[in-house]
């Protein structure tokens, strides 16, 4: 589902809670007495506290996948751009046909970063391209190997080229790490249930206040959004940059 539906719906969801729980409120409110509706005010207190430490630990979960997902892009651009580097230390016959290969590689890696996670059959094209792009420089460089077995030259290319296959791997698992889907649904709980306590509370004391509770249902709902959004790379309005991977691209000739 689109992250603005989820959240949109959400918010739609909080205001009606907090018309149920005011019109409870009101219904009950001459049966009441002043310690009932004190207590009522304190477990009002007590789930908003619930709320924002949800908040709090949701939005850290997210906002570390978010960094990781960003240190992997990094990595992976730095132990390609190492592996171009290394080309000159193979036998000069090697040298242009995995130079070609890596262009290639980079432009396919370019390219999948810019495809949304849930086109799985696309994406699956492009991971199958990369891994046999990967198997051919992995062949050449055993070629390679065989012509000098160097490890001051064409080992030092072996090594680069197993990292650049490490971090792809690496950077395909962190795209699969989300925010726990019980956690989401948790928090989602406890700020509809905090909307309808907020509604019954203004119920048992006769007053209606619209503005404070559509204001923090708000922004609750902002910030629930930018969780989501964290939480779903190439899929939201937050994106990791690719600017470094272009670059790289750009500057490896064929």
């Amino acid at each position: 589902m689109s992250s603005v539906a989820i959240v949109v719906s959400l918010f739609v969801t909080i205001i009606f809670c907090n018309e149920l729980g005011f019109r409870a409120g009101r219904y009950i409110q001459s049966r009441t007495d002043s310690d009932v509706k004190a207590l009522t005010g304190s477990i009002q207190g007590s789930i908003l506290g619930l709320l924002a430490l949800l908040l709090g630990f949701t939005f850290s979960m997210s906002m570390q996948r978010y960094d990781n997902r960003s240190m992997a892009m990094i990595d992976e651009v730095n132990s390609i751009g190492t592996a171009v580097l290394r080309i000159e230390l193979l036998p000069n016959e090697y040298k242009q046909p995995v130079r070609d290969l890596f262009y290639d590689y980079l432009e396919l890696r370019v390219a999948i970063g810019q495809v949304d996670l849930t086109k799985y059959q696309q994406r699956s094209d492009y991971n199958n391209k990369i891994i046999n792009i990967q198997a051919e420089l992995w062949a050449l460089a055993v070629e390679a190997t065989n012509v000098d077995p160097r490890a001051v030259t064409t080992g030092a290319f072996v090594k680069s080229l197993n990292d650049v296959i490490d971090s792809q791997g690496k950077r395909n698992a962190l795209l699969q790490m989300h925010v726990p889907e019980v956690v989401l649904m948790l928090l989602f709980v406890v700020f509809i249930s905090s909307g309808g306590m907020m509604g019954y509370s203004a119920g048992l004391s006769g007053q209606r206040i619209i503005a404070p509770v559509v204001l923090v249902s708000l922004l609750i709902t902002l910030i629930v959004f930018i969780i989501i959004d964290l939480d779903r790379p190439k899929r939201g309005m937050i994106q990791i940059n690719q600017a470094g991977m272009v670059e790289l691209l750009e500057s490896v000739k064929r």
